[in-house]
């Protein structure tokens, strides 16, 4: 039985059977290329049970990110490279925000309560971190330090999805590509996704230079590596076959990011 020092504090996130917090997808692979999705799973832990939420909450896109962890999932199998792979709801703790940020434990979202965050006590919020958000973060930590001994700094690609509809309103991108310091990722993925066909935002619907992105801030731009977020409209990948055609776009732009890379270093030093 869990033990608690009153009302609302679990001192054991995790039982022994639950799976941990990340996955390591591909962990020995040596291409300069590393996925990350921190919104991959709609898991709480049993300790937590349903945090107040009906089972279409509990799925919904507060709690997940539709379609990025299977997408994240085809794309490190097609191309062979590492991806770190978060195994629980963001409703928990939101992996790419700063834990300061009120929304890091959010309690209100487009109509929908969260009552299992409401009035959280720090020791809730330190216990979830220490359980899900911190190794998460070492374990991408390690695959950065790790790519970057075996070869040339890893292009870091983050991969998330938004609701095509949110507080009411449409939204008519399909793609979004998010940056804020890195030119050259940006071009790539904006070039490549506008001549497959799809409608991309430039810094829409969401902006990389906005502070709601702690994974690139925290592991890409601190390092000065080559980074980009990426946001697929969750009716495009929200089953198998959306998701398979969505990754094979995906996978032939990605293929091409360390010759593209490459060559624009040749241009800068020459």
């Amino acid at each position: 039985m869990t033990r608690e020092s009153h009302p609302g504090i679990v001192h054991a996130l995790l039982s022994p059977e639950e799976p941990g917090p990340f996955r390591v997808l591909n962990p020995l692979a040596e291409q300069p290329i590393l996925l990350v999705c921190d919104h991959a799973s709609h898991r709480f832990p049993q300790s937590l049970g349903d945090m107040g939420l009906d089972p279409f909450a509990r799925r919904c896109h507060l709690a997940v990110d539709i379609g990025a962890g299977p997408l994240t999932e085809s794309l490190a199998a097609s191309l062979g490279v590492s991806a770190v792979v978060h195994n629980y709801s963001r409703l928990v703790v939101d992996c790419n925000r700063q834990l300061m940020d009120p929304s890091a434990f959010l309690e209100y979202g487009d109509g929908i309560l969260v009552t299992g965050n409401r009035k959280l006590h720090q020791a809730d919020k330190d216990l979830r971190a220490s359980a899900l958000y911190w190794p998460y973060h070492c374990a991408i930590d390690e695959q950065v330090q790790r790519l970057s001994k075996a070869g040339p700094p890893p292009a870091f690609i983050s991969i998330h999805s938004f609701t095509p509809v949110l507080n009411g309103e449409s939204r008519s991108w399909q793609m979004g590509v998010l940056w804020d310091k890195d030119q050259a990722m940006r071009e790539i993925f904006l070039e490549g996704l506008r001549d497959a066909g799809y409608l991309v935002g430039d810094n829409e619907p969401y902006s990389g230079k906005a502070p709601q992105d702690f994974t690139i801030d925290h592991h890409a731009e601190e390092l000065n590596l080559p980074h980009v977020g990426l946001e697929i409209r969750q009716d495009l990948i929200d089953d198998a076959a959306g998701v398979a055609k969505v990754a094979k776009v995906m996978h032939d732009i990605i293929a091409k990011i360390p010759e593209r890379l490459e060559m624009k270093d040749r241009c800068i030093t020459a």
